[in-house]
């Protein structure tokens, strides 16, 4: 039988080498984690360059758009933007909030010899910002960038906080509705407000298209706009952020 400090020495040099495993194990799998990130980040990248380099060959820009990252539409989203207006040719197309978005929807307006924009931005310091880079590219003709405070909506289910319904002018209807606003900070479900206030308007066929769409907050408005709008139907789109393509099919 062996002296209890030998048996001591044992266990302990036993549970060290254990902690030794069990911390390499960890490490392993720390770096396996992280080699699958950055392969994931990487491919993501990747598909955003070639977006965006799309988005130039596509509309064959002379000048550089704004930067793409943080807040801004990222390109594949604006990419499926301008390739839906280049084939589909909407007349009147609305965003609820303005920038980069605008000037690739006014570009294809001008592609497409017809049509008109129309940007609804609560922020002024933004709506100059896109008035500026409008004038820049040649394209302040094909989109209008309105100044549209917010304004508290009372609406069949609450209070909203969204732009003022006089902000937008009394076009016919809207064949392509484009919704990245308000912010989300704004309230919650921030850009719910658009169904009830903009759906009404929309022509057959209209094409809504929500950004952000993976959020919480967004999955929740599109469940609701399901229930309250049936005659729209909802599609996923394989973008960065998530985003979600609404098609309105007025039942007979």
């Amino acid at each position: 039988m062996l002296p209890f400090p030998s048996l001591l020495f044992g266990a302990t040099l036993f549970c060290l080498c254990a902690y030794i495993l069990h911390k390499v194990r960890c490490m392993h799998l720390l770096l396996h984690d992280m080699r699958a990130q950055s392969q994931r980040e990487n491919g993501g990248l990747f598909r955003q360059i070639e977006a965006l380099q799309g988005l130039y060959i596509d509309l064959g820009l002379q000048k550089s758009l704004p930067g793409t990252r943080g807040w801004a539409a990222s390109p594949d989203f604006l990419l499926e933007l301008a390739r839906h207006a280049l084939t589909e040719k909407p007349m009147v197309v609305v965003e609820c909030s303005c920038g980069t978005s605008t000037l690739v929807l006014a570009r294809c307006m001008q592609l497409n010899g017809a049509g008109m924009v129309y940007s609804l931005e609560h922020d002024p310091h933004y709506a100059r910002q896109t008035r500026n880079q409008l004038q820049r590219h040649g394209l302040s003709a094909w989109a209008q960038v309105i100044d549209a405070p917010l304004y508290k909506h009372e609406l069949a289910n609450g209070a909203w906080s969204w732009y003022r319904p006089e902000s937008l002018p009394a076009v016919a209807g809207i064949d392509m509705l484009v919704i990245d606003g308000p912010p989300m900070a704004t309230c919650a479900l921030a850009r719910y407000p658009a169904g009830p206030l903009l759906f009404p308007r929309l022509s057959n066929g209209a094409a809504v298209f929500l950004d952000d769409a993976r959020r919480s907050d967004e999955q929740a408005i599109l469940r609701r706009w399901a229930e309250e709008f049936p005659e729209i139907e909802q599609h996923s789109l394989n973008c960065e952020k998530g985003a979600a393509l609404l098609k309105y099919r007025p039942r007979a």
